[in-house]
Formats: structure tokens, sequence, C-alpha cells
């Protein structure tokens, strides 16, 4: 599963290679034939040409596609920090791995050598990360936010860049969630014919860019400077995502009958 986007903007930073601009022209229009996407809010102007973190909720196996056709819209060719097992995919993992996507081996020792690297792309990079920081597709019924990880906040902290939320709704809509692993044709059944489908059902898919969130009481020398400051930042991703699901602020109107619903999100309005 995707975790982290590194979007380089163009312009300041080489292009992108031309298959990655092909692959992300044909994912655009992509998005476009399935449903219909509005993108709000923005980079602040004293934000851009600098390192930044930005942190987005995780929704559906689809909205990776939206958030980089979102930032399309706003000027931004992004790359991706990958999991290793989707690198080594037939057909996919050599065309990611020409486009200049990076690799993450979730649980194994290279992660600390990850993390250091990643730390110094932060302070040296002037094009914004882009991660999930619940690590999964949100498991809670009413698809908000799971409690999430902290690796996003210690990476923010350690780097010293500030952290803008994206909070976005309405990709779960367009294929289902279905299987945590695919063992055979079957399990990629429900995915087919939901995706097959959305173009008829045309769902809004709503980005929202938010105020970058404010750290600057997380001093990152004390112990729990982590939780702090991803507490700060999943709060942020909520509030945003509030007011882009107005008319299901309990569940979501779309049933997923593939996805898990066995967790509860601290972080849902009044929990």
């Amino acid at each position: 599963m995707l975790c982290v986007m590194v979007a380089l903007r163009d312009g300041g930073n080489p292009r992108p290679p031309a298959i990655w601009r092909t692959m992300s022209a044909l994912d655009t229009g992509l998005v476009h034939l399935v449903g219909r996407l509005r993108v709000t809010g923005g980079i602040p102007r004293a934000l851009r040409g600098r390192p930044l973190l930005m942190a987005a909720n995780h929704i559906g196996v689809f909205d990776a596609f939206v958030l980089i056709a979102a930032c399309q819209r706003l000027g931004f060719a992004p790359r991706f920090l990958l999991a290793g097992g989707l690198l080594d995919a037939p057909v996919l993992g050599p065309a990611l791995r020409a486009s200049g996507h990076l690799r993450v081996d979730r649980g194994k020792a290279t992660a600390v050598e990850q993390f250091a690297q990643a730390v110094e792309a932060m302070r040296t990079t002037t094009s914004p990360i882009i991660v999930y920081p619940e690590g999964r597709i949100s498991h809670d019924p009413g698809l908000w936010p799971e409690r999430g990880k902290t690796g996003a906040a210690r990476l923010a902290l350690a780097a010293g860049v500030p952290v803008v939320p994206i909070s976005q709704w309405g990709a779960h809509e367009a294929v289902y969630w279905g299987t945590e692993t695919v063992t055979g044709p079957a399990d990629l059944l429900p995915l087919a014919r939901s995706g097959f489908t959305a173009p008829l059902r045309r769902p809004t898919f709503k980005v929202h860019f938010g105020d970058p969130v404010d750290l600057s009481d997380v001093d990152p020398e004390r112990p729990g400077a982590g939780v702090r400051a991803h507490a700060k930042i999943m709060r942020a991703i909520t509030a945003g995502l509030v007011p882009l699901r107005a008319s299901e602020p309990d569940r979501p109107r779309f049933h997923d009958p593939t996805r898990p619903t066995d967790t509860v999100s601290p972080w849902r309005p009044g929990a």
C-alpha cells in the first residue's frame, strides 16, 4: 500500500521523467472519467519553494489517484516513496522505478536508514512530501481517520519543516476496499465491479489543502513530542474533513461491504 508521496513542483527542480509525466497525465484523465474533482485551499505563497510536509487521510484504494490529479491541478507532479512490493510488481514495478520513485521496506533494518535519508531529503529539497499518517485505509465505521502512526510527525520535527494537512472525501466511492492481500483473480472482482460502474455513478472527489499546522509549541527534544505533533496533525486533517462530508456527518452514504470496520477513530468530532 502506498505510504508516502513526494511531490516535485515543475520549476525549481528537474522535470519528472517522461514516463512519469505520461502516467500522471493518464491518471488525471482517469480521475475525470470516473468522477468530478473539486480542489480547495492550496499552499501559502510563503511556503512555496521550501521544504514542506503534507499529510493526508486515507479513505480508499483510489484516493492516491485523486491526490495525484489534485496536485497536478495545483501545479505539482508527484513522485512516491513506495512499499518495496509495489516496486517489485510485474509491469507496474519497472515503470515506477523508471519514474524515479523511492523504496521503503517496512519491518526491515533498512527502515532506520531510510528514515534518516527522508529527514535529509526534507531538509534539502524545495518540494513537498505528502504522507499518509494512518498507514492504511481507515477501518473506522464512519471512515474517520484512524489513530495512525507518528512517523510523519517525527519526520517533520526532525527536519524542522512546516506541515500542511490534506483532507479528502469521495474517493472511497470509486473502488471497493477489496481485500488485505490478493491471492488470485477472485480477490480482484469486487474492485473491478465497483471500478467499472464508477463512471456511471460519477462520485465527487473533494480534496482540501488546509492551513499549516502550528507545531511551534512542540519541543522535538522532549519525550512524547512525536505523539503530540501527530495529534495536532490528525486533528487538523479531521477539521478539514468535516465540511467536505457535511451531509454525511456520521457514516458514509456509500456502503462498501468489503471494508473492515473494526476500529474506532479517536479523532472523530465529539469522540
